[in-house]
């Protein structure tokens, strides 16, 4: 059995069985992967995928447990070279990061980590929760950062980094900003605009609503906050967004009300695959996105026997809030 053979296994699972696809991903022959597959299937003494006629047509149970296996391997690899490469050459390498929101809180995270770190290649995708979650099970990113509940990721070890609420954005001229208190009754009577359910915390948003026996009237969502405004400024509904999402200087046509008292808090949390060998620069881009995750604190968190245990760690923590 050789590495090259579960590279080749894992590329054309990961190709949705596409041997050719495979093959362009790996800069390999289409004939080469398919050989290799031949001899690593008649080593085992099992089939892995399933054919009609040349073509790959499933994946086999035995298949299944082996491309499992030769995933955690390849890890494991990927890790050996990385524990070389921390003593080589410490401040070079890579780091890969997926989240759901991009644009307030991580931008300066990113300008001090590169100015630190010059020689990392440093690699970001936005996408949903299910997408970045399996991003980072898989291998694909070191980092998922997301705000949506920890059983989404619950194959990841998560960290909470900071709070973070709404605000309700309207015209200026808009008759909610007359209502004192303001409450989800009145929120509920207008046309909302919002986020995509799934991103930036939606779902605590559902629930407040529900909790009042509320039906919101939601006409529109988008997964940028840029969107909702545009939106708003168009007549569409009243937006409700992250409060960091509001800029008063950039925002002047639009007005926020404040809305921490209609919805609880959502929490935005960090986390990494069990297993990720974490270099310093891995530590450091943590402590610079959330300064209370110190390189003890982290390392407790890996060593944590349970989710529960790994809980109990943040729970006196005072996060910053935004």
């Amino acid at each position: 059995m050789k590495l090259q053979q579960l590279r080749f296994l894992l590329a054309v699972a990961q190709n949705d069985l596409n041997i050719t696809a495979a093959a362009e991903r790996l800069f390999t022959s289409q004939p080469g992967i398919s050989k290799q597959i031949r001899l690593l299937e008649e080593e085992l003494g099992v089939t892995i995928f399933e054919r009609t006629g040349r073509q790959l047509t499933g994946i086999t149970d035995a298949g299944k447990a082996i491309i499992s296996r030769a995933e955690a391997v390849l890890r494991e690899v990927d890790s050996i070279r990385d524990v070389a490469s921390e003593f080589s050459d410490p401040r070079a390498g890579s780091l890969s990061i997926a989240t759901t929101q991009a644009r307030y809180v991580l931008p300066p995270v990113i300008k001090a980590f590169r100015a630190r770190y010059p020689q990392v290649d440093l690699q970001m995708h936005q996408g949903n929760p299910e997408q970045i979650s399996e991003m980072a099970a898989g291998g694909g990113v070191d980092f998922a950062i997301a705000t949506e509940a920890t059983v989404d990721f619950g194959n990841l070890i998560m960290m909470p980094c900071y709070h973070w609420n709404r605000t309700i954005i309207t015209p200026c001229d808009h008759p909610l900003r007359d209502v004192d208190p303001l409450t989800l009754e009145a929120v509920a009577e207008y046309p909302i605009v919002t986020y995509v359910f799934g991103f930036t915390g939606r779902s605590q948003l559902d629930k407040a609503f529900r909790r009042h026996d509320l039906e919101p009237n939601v006409v529109f969502t988008a997964t940028d906050a840029d969107v909702i405004k545009t939106y708003v400024r168009l007549g569409i509904g009243i937006g409700i967004l992250a409060k960091m999402a509001y800029s008063p200087e950039q925002d002047k046509d639009l007005c926020s009300l404040d809305a921490t008292h209609l919805f609880p808090p959502s929490t935005t949390r960090l986390g990494f695959r069990p297993g990720l060998f974490l270099r310093a620069y891995h530590y450091d881009f943590i402590e610079l996105f959330a300064s209370h995750l110190t390189r003890e604190l982290v390392d407790n968190a890996v060593e944590a026997a349970s989710e529960q245990e790994r809980n109990a760690l943040f729970t006196d923590l005072v996060l910053q809030e935004y």
